[in-house]
């Protein structure tokens, strides 16, 4: 193989062969609800089975790390460089889709087959990973950078195993995670493709996005505590119904994260209500909240604004508002180098484009905190995601591995 010195047109890969790759996993976890491939079932060994020969047919020979992630090294000419990773999950929701993670993994895979096909070696070697549990929490990519803890093992999947378990059973060893983990300086750089998962490109008849950075997220669980009473004899003027209390909140909610411009967002995604009963005013209601946005400090004001607007609703009420924070996750920024090298090689394309934010978490999200990060976007057919109408057009498929290939060819040059 030749070192790259230089390209006078972008370099492309296989698009047909790629997106029969994804033609052919969609059988794998298919059912009449969708696709059911959730870390650690059947289906998902069945999906790591199928990627590990789609790794060695590709002439890339796949280790599993103690954490379960496959990752297969493409040595570069300088040894001593860091490795550019690429990759993305193949696990899915339940009932989802065949592209929300499989897109990017097997395009990586296509991005080391084709650089080898048409005889270009990096200085970086280029590690091709396919992460673990990425539906479940990104449980393989939190252990990556060290964020997965002992207690954490005892969690459960939605397979219903322990992911102490689901790591046996994937060929890991949750008793040795942290020999995998990594730090600052490990890897030169992260780039993963991705299905948008929304409707902007769509919307804006744009071919590819250029992340800009990926949400931070607040979950809330939010209690409202009245009184329960009889529903035929009590005077309206004399209820303290949380049932009322939750739906003021959760319009005010609404409202507020409206009321400026932005991209911010907010979702009561959950309600429970007790006792739940026709004829008996609401004693209790218990709900969420999900409140994303690319900017820390917004989150948090926003987070001191839903809290006075709870006082306020209690107050006129006569109900308790009480606040649990179930997930608290800060904003990635994408590095700005990632990003131009990505932009750049929508550019030579040819492809439209566009920077935006990611409104869903990923595993670029974690590996952010070790090193330089960046992620491609490729549309969704409607903006669905999690569902299995999800769909991205085969073009749309190719171009984004093809922006892949080349973003990974230019940022070899631009790190050090």
């Amino acid at each position: 193989m030749r070192g790259y010195r230089g390209q006078p047109t972008p370099l492309r890969v296989n698009g047909e062969r790629l997106n029969g790759m994804l033609a052919q996993f969609d059988r794998i976890g298919r059912t009449a609800g969708g696709i059911n491939r959730v870390a650690y079932s059947d289906a998902d060994l069945a999906g790591r089975k199928f990627t590990l020969d789609l790794f060695r047919q590709s002439g890339l020979t796949p280790r599993l790390d103690t954490l379960g992630n496959i990752i297969a090294r493409v040595p570069g000419t300088d040894a001593k460089l860091s490795p550019i990773m690429i990759g993305s999950h193949i696990d899915s929701v339940t009932d989802g889709g065949n592209y929300d993670g499989p897109v990017g993994s097997f395009s990586a895979i296509e991005v080391a087959r084709s650089l080898a096909e048409q005889r270009v070696r990096l200085r970086h070697p280029i590690d091709v990973v396919v992460w673990q549990n990425e539906e479940g929490g990104t449980v393989g990519s939190q252990g990556f950078i060290g964020l997965l803890k002992p207690e954490d093992l005892s969690k459960v999947a939605r397979s219903g195993k322990t992911l102490r378990e689901g790591i046996t059973l994937i060929g890991g060893d949750p008793d040795r995670i942290g020999e995998s983990v990594k730090r600052k300086g490990d890897v030169a750089c992260y780039i993963e493709l991705h299905i948008e998962q929304g409707g902007l490109l769509e919307r804006g008849s744009r071919q590819i996005g250029v992340v800009e950075g990926i949400v931070g997220l607040r979950w809330f669980e939010v209690t409202i505590k009245g009184f329960s009473n009889h529903a035929g004899t009590t005077p309206m003027d004399q209820r303290q119904d949380a049932m009322l209390a939750a739906a003021r909140f959760t319009v005010a909610v609404n409202e507020a994260v409206r009321s400026e411009p932005g991209r911010q967002v907010a979702t009561v995604g959950r309600m429970n209500v007790t006792p739940n009963t026709t004829n008996v005013i609401p004693g209790q209601v218990v709900m969420t909240i999900d409140l994303r946005d690319i900017d820390g400090a917004k989150l948090e004001r926003f987070a001191a604004r839903f809290r006075q607007i709870a006082k306020e609703i209690g107050d006129a009420t006569r109900t308790e508002f009480s606040f649990a924070i179930n997930a608290n996750s800060q904003p990635a920024l994408a590095d700005p180098r990632v990003m131009d090298v990505v932009q750049a090689s929508a550019a030579a394309l040819q492809l439209t484009h566009q920077r935006m934010p990611s409104g869903a978490g990923h595993d670029a999200q974690e590996v952010a905190h070790i090193a330089p990060m960046g992620m491609i976007f490729v549309p969704s057919v409607g903006g669905i995601s999690h569902s299995p109408r999800e769909f991205t057009k085969p073009e749309d498929v190719a171009h984004g591995a093809n922006v892949l290939l080349n973003a990974v060819i230019a940022a070899d040059r631009a790190l050090a």
